[in-house]
C-alpha cells in the first residue's frame, strides 16, 4: 500500500529512523478491535496486538495504540499478522475523559488534520454543545470545521449558520445535505492524499451518511433518527479509519451523548477567546468577575455585547477542568505514594 497516501511524512519518516534497518516496518492503525488491531502497512492489511513488554510499560488507555495511530511492527514471516512494538509520536489526538469516575484519557482519534464537527440541523441542533466539541478540538491540534447535516429539512439554514459562528469564531461553517448532496462539494478541499479527516458529533447526526457519499459506496451502516425527537441510535460502534477514493483518509466515530472533557486549557481559551480578551480589560489582573468593581466581563453583560448563556457555558466548562485538574493532581500523590511504598518494601527484601 501507498503510505504517502495513507499519511505518512518526513515527520513519521524521522521518528521511525530508529527501527529502520531492524527488521521493523510502519503501519497504520485503521480499526481497533479488544486487545486487536487491524493495520495497514506496505505488505497490506495486518491483524496485530501490542508486545507484552509494550503493555507491561503502558500506565494508562493512552499508552495503547488509537485509530489513526502510526506504529512499529514487526511482521510475522508468512502470515497477515505483526506485533506492535511502539506508537510514533503523534502530531494530534482527539482526547476525552473516559465515562464514569475514572480520571482517565480515551484517545479517539489521532493523527487528524482536520476534525469535522458534525451536527445535524433538526432538534440535535444545539450552539452550547458544540462549544464542547469545539474545546476538545482545538486541543487536539488538528483544524476544526463544523458540518451542519440536513440541510435539506431545514427552513431556517442561513440563521443556523449564523448561530453557530457566533460560538464557532474563525472556524469554518458548512451546511450539507447528505441525502440530497447539497453543499457536500464544500468539504472537497479538506479530503485529498495523505491527509487525515474524522468525523465526530451525536448520533443521528449523519457522520455514516456523509462517509457513504464521501466513499461512494454504503460501507457503514445508516439507520433513521427517532421520530419526535429526532435522536439516532448507535449505528456506528466503532471507531475506523477508510481509505478515500481521491486519496487521503477518513474516521468514523460512535455518536457521543457524553463528551467530557480531558486536559483542555488551551482549548479552552481558543474557543472562548472573546470572554478571554474581555477578561484582560478587568481592572484586576485575578478578576473573578463576580462582584469586582471594573469588571469587562460583567459591563459586557450588562450592556448585551456578551450572551449569558455563552458565559454560563464558559463557567462551567472552566469549573469542570478544574475538578479534573484536582483529581488528576490527587492521582499523582496516591501514585507516587504507592511507589514509595513499593520502592521501601523492595529494599526490606533485600535486608532479609
Amino acid at each position: 500500500m501507498d503510505l504517502a497516501a495513507l499519511g505518512w511524512n518526513s515527520g513519521f519518516d524521522r521518528h521511525f529512523a530508529d527501527y529502520a534497518g531492524l527488521g521493523f516496518c510502519p503501519g497504520r492503525v485503521f480499526l481497533e478491535h479488544q486487545h486487536m488491531y487491524r493495520i495497514y502497512t506496505e505488505q497490506g492489511e495486518m491483524l496485530a496486538q501490542v508486545s507484552g513488554k509494550m503493555r507491561h510499560q503502558a500506565e494508562g488507555r493512552g499508552d495503547y495504540p488509537a485509530v489513526g495511530d502510526w506504529v512499529v511492527v514487526r511482521a510475522h514471516e508468512g502470515e497477515q499478522r505483526a506485533t506492535i512494538h511502539a506508537i510514533l509520536p503523534r502530531f494530534s489526538k482527539f482526547s476525552r475523559k473516559t465515562a464514569g469516575y475514572d480520571t482517565e484519557e480515551q484517545i479517539v482519534a489521532a493523527n487528524v488534520d482536520t476534525v469535522f464537527l458534525v451536527c445535524a440541523l433538526n432538534n440535535d441542533f444545539n450552539p452550547r454543545r458544540m462549544e464542547r466539541y469545539l474545546i476538545l478540538a482545538w486541543e487536539s491540534g488538528a483544524n476544526p470545521v463544523i458540518v451542519l447535516n440536513k440541510a435539506d429539512v431545514c427552513p431556517d439554514v442561513g440563521q443556523k449558520i449564523a448561530e453557530m459562528e457566533a460560538v464557532a469564531f474563525g472556524v469554518p461553517v458548512l451546511a450539507v445535505s447528505a441525502l440530497t448532496m447539497q453543499g457536500m462539494e464544500a468539504l472537497a478541499p479538506y479530503l485529498h492524499k495523505g491527509r487525515t479527516v474524522a468525523l465526530l458529533g451525536s448520533s443521528g447526526a449523519g457522520k455514516s451518511s456523509i462517509i457513504n457519499r464521501l466513499i461512494g459506496s454504503e460501507v457503514q451502516k445508516v439507520h433513521e433518527v427517532r421520530e419526535g425527537d429526532d435522536r439516532g441510535r448507535h449505528t456506528t460502534t466503532h471507531r475506523e479509519l477508510f481509505l478515500l477514493p481521491q486519496g487521503g483518509c477518513i474516521i468514523d466515530t460512535p455518536g457521543m451523548r457524553e463528551l467530557q472533557l480531558w486536559h483542555a486549557e488551551d482549548g479552552l481559551q481558543g474557543t472562548f477567546h472573546d470572554i478571554e480578551e474581555l477578561a484582560r480589560q478587568c481592572f484586576f489582573s485575578d478578576c473573578r468577575h463576580h462582584g469586582e468593581p471594573k469588571c469587562a466581563v460583567k459591563h459586557a453583560l450588562r450592556t448585551g455585547m456578551l450572551d449569558p448563556g455563552r458565559f454560563q457555558s464558559y463557567r462551567k466548562m472552566e469549573k469542570e477542568l478544574a475538578h479534573l485538574a484536582a483529581k488528576e493532581r490527587q492521582k499523582a500523590k496516591m501514585l507516587e505514594k504507592d511507589n514509595k511504598r513499593k520502592k521501601k518494601s523492595r529494599v526490606a527484601d533485600t535486608r532479609d
